[in-house]
């Protein structure tokens, strides 16, 4: 045994040493590292992908500065400052437009020689800030491709306990017979003419003076009931109107009528003045209990004398925002059948684009930002030729929206409103589109800039501007009086090689399009 165990040590010293007979040992072979695949990628296609048509909206309520600007009194670069806060977001989100309060409460957000500069501003009435707000919005909006909607407020007037402190020149202190006292609060009086001839004078001194893209009313028209014993004070108004020889009608009767008669005169007005300025009313999302059935809660059209489905049925409206403030999974105010009802109604094919309640994620009313975007996916659903051709949505506030309550402007960009879109065209108003623009492209240092002039006699409102590089389509609006877009660059990756120009007018119909390629140059 002992023999055995040095021959065997012997053996294995020589095996290590290199001397005599061995065997071979085969070290594990290690595979070679694989490196990981790169899908390939997949080139654009050779023609722009076609934009779906939208209207993206964003309530901006400066009364009480709810929305804009946040306090009284701030500086002219400070209500600067917060306006830009607001349309860049609305730019980022890829909104269609902001819809501005400009008239509250008898008070004007520009400079005006029919009614005073709105407290909000400076903190006091009257009080002249500086420089014309509404004339910043207009022009700031614009360059961000975003629409400017004018909101007004055709009878609120304030609140009693403002009357001492009422600018000369507002309506309650110059015609005091003309305010009635509600609740503690001031309203001008529905039912006399001359209230009526006001708020048309206030809105078609705006559409004349400032290039605003539409006009806007809310919900108010006679007061909100507060309670069973509310009763809103117009024996006045109603006995004037009796003793004129007007023809017998019971007083909630007259009261649509006064509502009716002031929507008519403000549909045909805005249009005889300014055709191509839209018209968007927003009424309380409910007409009346049992519309449709199943439905419950206020009756609008007796507690606040509102026709709504009338205005909508006769077209005296260009967009229809009824404002369904209610969730999707809500019972008496269910969201899907009242949508579905307001669209069934719209014989005239205006477009119906509800208004949702953002608030209500910043409040806590709604669980999530979710509940927003999935109404947003219910109203695109449905969207078509009785919605008005397009689908749409309207957000109040802007505060919620732009504070990203729960996360709101996040779910936003990345699930309800994805990608560009334009905004339905309104054929009714217009349905000639622009001619073909002409389009010019020259390489710069770092951009290639796209150049064009507008042909025939149609106006060009906006321009599409569509580009591709290596990996992808972009788009972007640009305002109707510029000219040109330099599309910057910094490799071959990213520098573009289709350029495609579009014009839009007033209406949004879009003309055949201009196109750039650089392999035909």
């Amino acid at each position: 045994m002992r023999r055995f165990a040095l021959v065997a040590a012997v053996a294995f010293a020589a095996a290590c040493s290199g001397d005599g007979p061995t065997s071979t040992v085969t070290p594990p072979v290690t595979p070679p590292v694989t490196p990981p695949v790169t899908p390939p990628v997949t080139p654009p296609s050779a023609d722009p992908p076609v934009l779906s048509r939208e209207f993206r909206g964003l309530w901006v309520a400066t009364v009480a500065n709810i929305d804009w600007p946040t306090v009284k009194g701030l500086t002219q670069a400070q209500q600067l400052a917060e306006m830009r806060v607001i349309l860049d977001r609305a730019q980022s989100l890829r909104m269609s437009a902001v819809i501005v309060q400009v008239r509250s409460a008898g008070d004007a957000l520009y400079r005006s020689n029919i009614e005073p500069w709105a407290r909000v501003l400076t903190g006091t009435q009257g009080g002249d800030p500086g420089w014309d707000p509404l004339d910043a919005w207009v022009t700031e909006a614009h360059q961000r491709g975003l629409e400017l909607h004018a909101w007004f407020n055709p009878y609120r007037a304030g609140n009693v306990s403002d009357t001492a402190i009422l600018a000369a020149n507002h309506l309650a202190k110059a015609r005091p017979d003309l305010a009635r006292i509600w609740e503690g609060q001031l309203w001008f009086d529905p039912g006399e003419p001359e209230v009526q001839q006001r708020t048309l004078d206030v809105v078609t001194d705006v559409i004349t003076r400032y290039d605003v893209d539409a006009v806007h009313l809310d919900d108010y028209f006679y007061p909100y009931p507060l309670g069973s014993t509310s009763v809103f004070s117009d024996d006045v108004s109603y006995n004037k109107y009796i003793a004129a020889g007007g023809a017998p009608m019971a007083r909630a009767d007259w009261r649509r009528n006064n509502v009716d008669t002031f929507i008519q005169r403000l549909y045909s007005e805005v249009h005889r003045v300014k055709p191509a300025v839209k018209v968007g009313i927003s009424p309380f999302g409910i007409w009346r209990p049992g519309y449709p059935a199943g439905i419950t809660g206020l009756d609008a059209y007796n507690a606040i004398y509102a026709d709504s489905k009338k205005w909508l049925e006769n077209g005296w409206v260009d967009y229809f925002a009824p404002q369904l403030y209610w969730s999707l999974a809500s019972t008496g105010q269910n969201f899907t059948s009242l949508i579905d009802w307001w669209i069934s109604v719209n014989t005239q094919k205006r477009h119906v684009w509800p208004g949702l309640a953002a608030y209500r994620v910043a409040d806590g009313g709604f669980p999530s930002a979710s509940e927003i975007t999935n109404q947003i996916a219910v109203v695109r659903y449905r969207a078509g030729p009785n919605a008005g051709g397009g689908s749409g949505t309207l957000l109040y506030n802007t505060t919620a929206v732009r504070t990203n309550a729960h996360g709101l402007a996040d779910s936003l960009s990345s699930t309800g409103f994805p990608g560009t879109t334009l905004v339905p065209a309104y054929m009714w108003l217009d349905n000639a589109p622009p001619a073909v623009p002409s389009l010019t492209v020259t390489a710069q240092t770092n951009a290639m800039r796209a150049s064009w002039t507008p042909n025939g006699a149609e106006p060009v409102r906006w321009w599409l501007v569509q580009w591709r590089n290596a990996t992808k389509w972009n788009a972007t609006l640009v305002w109707g009086t510029n000219r040109s877009l330099d599309i910057g660059f910094s490799g071959t990756s990213d520098r573009a090689d289709v350029i495609v120009l579009t014009a839009l007018d007033a209406a949004w119909n879009a003309s055949t399009s201009a196109v750039w390629r650089a392999s035909s140059q």
